[in-house]
C-alpha cells in the first residue's frame, strides 16, 4: 500500500528536498505540496494524504492552525510536524492540537523516512528528547484532575502507561518489563481504548496535562 504524503513548507527548496528524498522510496508518493497553512488545509481535503509533513512556521496560516483545521475535518488524519529545537514552545501546542509526531529538519534522511512510515502505520512518533521537553512545558501549566477511566487500568497497564509517558518505545518497554513486544502492543491497545485516546502521543499529553506522573515532571526540570 502506497503512503501518500503532502509536504507543507513555505520554502520551495525544502519542499523539493523532501519530495526528492521521499519519492525515491517505492512505498511512498508525494501527492501534493503546500506553501502555506491555507494550502495545506485545502490540499489535505483534496488529495487525502496518508501523512501530512507540516512545517510550524508558514505565512497566512501557521502549521498549528492548519493542523487543527485538518484534524477538525478528518480526525483520522496523520500529521507529522517539522520542527527545530529552538521552537520548543510549539511542541506542546502541536501535541494538544493532535499531531502524531515530530521530525527535526536536520534529522538524517533515513530517520525522516522511518518517521513517515511509523505515522502512516497508525503509530505515533515521540522521541525521549521531545518527551522531556514536553514534560517541562506541562510542568508549568495548571492541571485538571486525572480522568476516572485511569482507575480502570490494571496495575500492569498503569506501569506501561508510565513508561509510554516517559517516551519509551514498545521494544524498550518489553525489555524493561521482561515481556514480549506482542504483549506490550496488546496492553497499549487496551490502555488507549480504555482512556479513549487515538495514539501514544495523546497518552503523553494526558499523562502530563493531568499530572498523573507529576514526580517525573519535577525530576526532568
Amino acid at each position: 500500500m502506497t503512503i501518500r504524503v503532502l509536504v507543507a513548507d513555505d520554502q520551495s527548496m525544502v519542499r523539493a528536498g523532501f519530495r526528492m528524498l521521499l519519492s525515491g522510496e517505492e512505498d511512498i508518493e508525494v501527492v501534493a505540496e503546500a506553501s502555506n497553512g491555507h494550502e495545506a488545509v485545502d490540499k489535505a481535503a483534496r488529495f487525502d494524504p496518508t501523512v501530512v509533513l507540516m512545517d510550524i512556521r508558514m505565512p497566512e496560516l501557521d502549521g498549528l492552525q492548519a493542523t487543527r483545521r485538518i484534524l477538525a475535518a478528518d480526525k483520522s488524519a496523520r500529521i507529522l510536524i517539522l520542527t527545530t529545537f529552538d521552537l520548543d514552545e510549539y511542541v506542546y501546542e502541536a501535541l494538544s492540537a493532535g499531531a502524531s509526531g515530530f521530525v527535526l529538519k536536520d534529522d538524517p534522511p533515513e530517520q525522516l523516512i522511518a518517521a513517515v512510515r511509523t505515522v502512516a502505520a497508525g503509530d505515533a512518533l515521540l522521541s525521549p528528547t521531545i518527551t522531556k521537553r514536553v514534560i517541562k512545558e506541562f510542568a508549568r501549566i495548571p492541571r485538571p484532575s486525572p480522568p476516572k477511566e485511569f482507575d480502570e487500568l490494571t496495575t500492569r497497564e498503569q506501569e506501561i502507561f508510565h513508561l509510554i509517558a516517559n517516551g519509551l518505545s514498545n521494544p524498550e518497554i518489553a525489555q524493561e518489563l521482561f515481556i514480549s513486544d506482542t504483549t506490550v502492543k496488546t496492553h497499549v491497545t487496551h490502555i488507549l481504548q480504555k482512556l479513549d485516546l487515538r495514539d501514544r502521543v495523546q497518552a503523553v499529553v494526558l499523562a502530563y496535562q493531568t499530572g498523573l506522573f507529576a514526580n517525573d515532571s519535577q525530576q526532568q526540570r
